[in-house]
């Protein structure tokens, strides 16, 4: 962005009260969700950002409830599926089938399977084997789906909300890399702090749940994905995102000690997209029409750590990459060097 340019007021308006709608949103899903203030926050992100969310937890968090409600309080249309061993790419995106028209002749028309929703749920992802789980790539890159040599369009906003558990690994199959990029986020869904916990007790075996409003809807969330995109950006805190990213290939000029040792491949340009992106919606949800450096900062670990590939010594010695990204943020200048 030029120092001397100047916004549309009317532009500017609009962005700071989708920003205020947004937090509205997030305050309602909070009726029904106890904690995981953070958590619910990066999920809009995603949305907002055109982007998709890889959940990590251990069983019993409530990940499935709160994508549910997320989808109910943005009036979104919502489907699950729970990914099993034998889920073939067809349960997911659907088939071509022969059936026999009003007329009664037999003719072949396309099933949609469950990903033609709004909202989808894909319940411990890497339970699936690789085929399945590939059967999402178009979907999420493209929202579009491929079946005989035609395609299909997915309704707009469309996000993938998927979820699997980091202990278990026994009957899984890790995520391909590729995959892997094509989530915007990787978020990490932590145990409720002892009072959130005492809250939700009270909630789950008390009274009938609360009755949560529609605060959006989807033309909204399309609105405001557009919006977003106007959010400028100066050219240093561009500059200053590129760098972060630069700095997580071990071959690369500031690259720390630690990724030198422990990363084999650092993030893809999607990082560094995701950064700018993040911080786009980060300042209208703080009252701002610009991206400053802590809203870099602060898209940083769940833009980047799954966007690093760890070599097999950071492997064996269980090297976390929210650590190696921390020290990058901690090294790396605003201003450049």
């Amino acid at each position: 962005m030029n120092a001397n340019e100047t916004w549309d007021p009317q532009i500017v308006e609009r962005a700071l009260a989708a920003g205020r709608r947004i937090r509205e949103a997030q305050t309602e899903i909070g009726r029904a969700i106890v904690g995981h203030v953070d958590l619910v926050e990066q999920i809009l992100v995603c949305l907002l950002c055109r982007g998709h969310a890889l959940l990590e937890g251990v069983p019993g968090l409530g990940k499935t409830y709160l994508i549910k409600t997320v989808g109910e309080v943005l009036d979104l249309a919502t489907s699950r599926i729970q990914f099993t061993p034998d889920l073939m790419p067809a349960d997911i995106i659907g088939t071509n089938v022969l059936v026999r028209d009003e007329q009664g002749h037999q003719v072949i028309r396309f099933q949609k399977g469950p990903v033609f929703s709004q909202v989808l749920l894909a319940d411990e992802i890497n339970r699936a084997t690789p085929k399945t789980q590939s059967a999402l790539l178009e979907a999420m890159q493209e929202q579009n789906v491929t079946v005989a040599g035609r395609t299909y369009p997915l309704a707009p906003p469309f996000i993938v909300l998927a979820t699997q558990n980091p202990i278990e690994m026994e009957g899984t199959y890790p995520l391909p890399e590729a995959q892997l990029d094509r989530f915007f986020f990787k978020l990490r869904v932590d145990y409720p702090a002892y009072d959130d916990l005492l809250a939700i007790v009270d909630r789950t075996t008390g009274g009938a749940p609360a009755v949560l409003a529609r605060s959006l809807s989807a033309q909204d969330i399309v609105s405001f994905q557009e919006l977003i995109r106007s959010v400028p950006a100066s050219r240093t805190v561009a500059d200053y995102a590129v760098r972060l990213v630069y700095a997580t290939h071990p071959q690369r000029e500031g690259a720390t000690d630690e990724v030198r040792r422990f990363v084999r491949y650092g993030s893809s340009p999607r990082g560094a997209q995701g950064l700018i992106l993040a911080g786009k919606v980060y300042a209208l949800l703080d009252k701002r029409f610009a991206v400053s450096f802590d809203d870099v900062r602060r898209a940083a670990l769940p833009a980047l750590r799954h966007r690093l590939i760890l070599s097999f010594q950071g492997e064996a010695e269980g090297v976390d990459t929210d650590d190696l990204i921390r020290r990058v943020i901690e090294v790396t200048p605003e201003g450049g060097t």
